[in-house]
């Protein structure tokens, strides 16, 4: 048997439009279709693309959301249903590509675009609403496997059959994933590794700052030792 070809099996675009049945302001881009041709990666998204609560998605650091169609499929068997591409409002759908196993700062080549891996997926309202999933937050989050979003480190175009080329892994050995477990797990020794890391996201310091004020919380009520 041949080696799994890592590639990006689709690139996937949505402009944001009047949903009612969102929570918020009614409005949301998560409905990602896949398209045909090359498509522009710039700093703050691929053209064509949209986010409808700029407050928490979008951004530089949030250019573009990757997720496995492995990912997909898993879910698609646990949840009986199929999943196409750009199901989870990902912009890229990869096949081949340890997406959950990247490091923090890792990048790739994909088409002439550069990419640098920077942030987990933090699951909300809208993306239950849109899968009609009753608990699907707490379900997604417990299983930690949340895709990653990308930065635009080079401008370029991207299609889907590009290969995904890993052009350098940092030596720290941070996956998005550890970070993301340890919000959850409190560990606030290995956020503060993250917080070190040169050119990381602000949103780590948001999400360390998080975690301190709830363990200052439990300390404060004799529920840690200080």
């Amino acid at each position: 048997m041949g080696e799994t070809s890592t590639i990006v099996q689709s690139v996937c675009t949505g402009r944001a439009g009047d949903a009612p049945w969102a929570p918020g302001p009614g409005r949301t881009a998560i409905d990602k279709r896949p398209v045909e041709g090359p498509v522009r990666a710039a700093a703050l998204g691929l053209d064509g693309d949209e986010q409808a609560n700029r407050a928490d998605h979008g951004g530089p650091d949030q250019a573009v959301y990757v997720f496995a169609r492995e990912d997909l499929d898993d879910w698609s068997q646990r949840l009986g249903r199929p999943l196409r591409d750009g199901a989870f409002g990902e912009n890229l759908t990869t096949t081949g590509l340890d997406v959950n196993g990247a490091l923090i700062g890792e990048t790739w080549r994909i088409g002439t675009a550069l990419f640098e891996v920077v942030l987990p997926r933090t699951p909300c309202a809208v993306f239950q609403t849109w899968l009609a999933e009753q608990g699907w937050i707490k379900r997604f989050t417990q299983e930690a496997r949340t895709g990653v979003y990308l930065r635009v480190r080079e401008e370029g175009d991207v299609r889907a059959g590009d290969p995904v080329e890993i052009v350098h892994r940092p030596g720290h050995g941070i996956t998005v994933m550890a970070g993301f477990r340890a919000g959850l797990d409190r560990d606030i020794d290995l956020l503060r590794r993250v917080l070190a890391l040169p050119g990381r996201s602000d949103k780590w310091a948001e999400l360390a700052a998080k975690v301190e004020r709830g363990l200052e919380r439990d300390r404060e009520a004799g529920l840690l030792r200080s």
